[in-house]
């Protein structure tokens, strides 16, 4: 059980209640917040002030005054009204992540809702019936509202859900479950339970993730690249990246040591030649590059996690009400489109990697397009042409989706994030980059076994032994898609794989 308060989520920590199933709970000082906020809520209604989000429309409709019996019901037409979302439905780990983010944004006692309301949101997340969230349809400002209200409606027994996989009326999975809805939602839930930038963010922490596994698939890809065409290893010495003070440049020049440490196939400077191209010579000024930007755009992503971003805001000891922008997504927009960025080049020097490779005029020895008898077979000529149209098809994803924007609710929001989009994008750019990076490990692996695959540093061992369990030297042209999907499905998902690349694997 993770006790959770607001402000202790932290990428790991994530991880292990989205993806292992981890059960929360909510601390006690938490609840007090949260209780406060409420009774203040309940003195704003009393006094019937107009006061937004409370007891007035939403958006353009802020100035439309709603009458006292009404405001439950204001509430809940919110719900409905705002669940217009398109598309796929998101993943179950995005959604479990949005809840996750959502009640830890409301736990912090600066929106005004229930703890009724909140305990039914973990008794979801905990139970995993999870709501169905189309993915498109957010303009990332007022927040997520088209997505979370797909997520609100279950809590009062609206929309549809997932339960052990299947999906199905809301009614239904509660029923199966064992949970009851909430009879109603009461003033400034709805709104508390929408207006936030929790989908783009559970997005943004899963690509952070990814992205992270993907630098470590890049750093032992690139060794063994490195090792098949018996490259350079004087670029990792030290003091050359101590020079320019980069910290990823360093970390991963020290990777890279380590990695090749013991290799007999890496080569020292004048030995076969004087220098390597920039793929292999520059790769830790690239790769380092990236990391850098990974670890920024992590830390944006937690600063997020444990933000309150819904509007108004009830600051319970000044007495006030106040109606902002926290929900604006500017700051995950500009993260994701940096992440996006960032890992399509891991792919882009990945390919040119591959390339030199395949191609027997720049390979250093190895017969061309890597098969024993070039010309009746075509070897792993296609591998580089399927991992190019994959770096293509990034650089147009990569068009930054922060730069646009559009008006919307008659022009009372006029400027828009589009930060679910660019979290989305950044993921999918994240997925080809991981394919690129499997088809050049599937290409640096058959080069090796045209040197010796003994002569591998014990770092490229164990890869190399690991893969070829289950993928074969290609003695000549055959089907080549079902071992380029199954070494897709090992880098991404295999978990004994995800130790061999990692830091402590090495």
């Amino acid at each position: 059980m993770v006790e959770i308060n607001g402000s202790n989520l932290n990428i790991n920590s994530f991880s292990k209640i989205v993806f292992d199933y981890e059960k929360i709970s909510i601390s006690n000082t938490s609840k007090q917040l949260v209780q406060n906020a409420r009774n203040y809520v309940k003195e704003v209604i009393e006094s019937e002030v107009p006061t937004y989000g409370i007891n007035t429309g939403f958006g353009n409709l802020s100035t439309v005054s709603i009458a006292k019996n009404d405001v439950n019901k204001l509430q809940e037409n919110l719900i409905k009204s705002h669940a217009c979302g398109v598309g796929e439905p998101f993943s179950e780990s995005v959604v479990r992540g949005m809840l996750l983010l959502r009640i830890n944004a409301l736990i912090k006692g600066f929106s005004g809702i229930r703890l009724k309301v909140i305990d039914k949101m973990l008794e979801l997340l905990n139970a995993n019936v999870m709501p169905v969230v189309y993915s498109q349809g957010s303009l990332g400002a007022s927040g997520d509202l088209a997505p979370l209200s797909h997520m609100a409606l279950p809590l009062i027994g609206l929309g549809e859900v997932t339960f052990d996989g299947i999906k199905m009326d809301a009614k239904t999975g509660l029923e199966l479950a064992g949970i009851k809805p909430l009879e109603t939602l009461e003033a400034k839930e709805g709104l508390s339970l929408i207006n936030g930038t929790q989908a783009m963010t559970s997005v943004a922490a899963i690509a952070v993730i990814e992205a992270l596994k993907l630098y470590d698939l890049s750093i032992s890809t690139l060794g063994i690249t490195m090792e098949a065409l018996q490259g350079i290893d004087d670029v990792f010495f030290a003091p050359i990246h101590e020079l320019r003070q980069q910290p990823g440049q360093i970390e991963v020049a020290k990777r890279m040591l380590t990695i090749l440490d013991g290799s007999k196939l890496i080569t020292k400077q004048g030995e076969l030649r004087v220098q390597d191209a920039y793929s292999l010579r520059c790769s830790p000024q690239v790769i380092g590059a990236s990391l850098d930007s990974i670890n920024y755009v992590k830390s944006v992503v937690e600063n997020e996690m444990n933000a309150v971003t819904d509007n108004p805001l009830v600051f319970t000891d000044e007495k006030r009400v106040i109606s902002a922008g926290n929900f604006h997504g500017q700051p995950i927009a500009l993260a994701m489109d940096f992440l996006a960025i960032a890992t399509s080049e891991l792919a882009n020097i990945s390919e040119r990697r591959l390339e030199r490779m395949v191609n027997s005029t720049l390979n250093n020895g190895l017969p061309a397009f890597l098969v024993k008898k070039p010309g009746i077979n075509s070897g792993f000529m296609i591998v580089q042409y399927s991992a190019a149209s994959l770096v293509s098809e990034n650089k147009v994803l990569a068009h930054p989706a922060s730069v646009d924007s559009i008006p919307s609710s008659a022009n009372q929001e006029d400027h828009v994030s589009m930060g679910t989009i660019a979290a989305r994008k950044a993921r999918e750019i994240i997925g080809n980059s991981t394919k690129v990076l499997a088809m050049e490990l599937f290409t640096a692996l058959q080069a090796i076994d045209f040197r010796n695959s003994k002569d591998l540093s014990s770092h490229g061992k164990k890869i190399y032994d690991y893969i070829r369990k289950s993928i074969p030297f290609i003695e000549e042209d055959t089907v080549m898609y079902t071992m380029i999907h199954e070494i897709i499905d090992i880098v991404k998902t295999d978990k004994i794989f995800t130790e061999l690349i990692s830091k402590k694997g090495e």
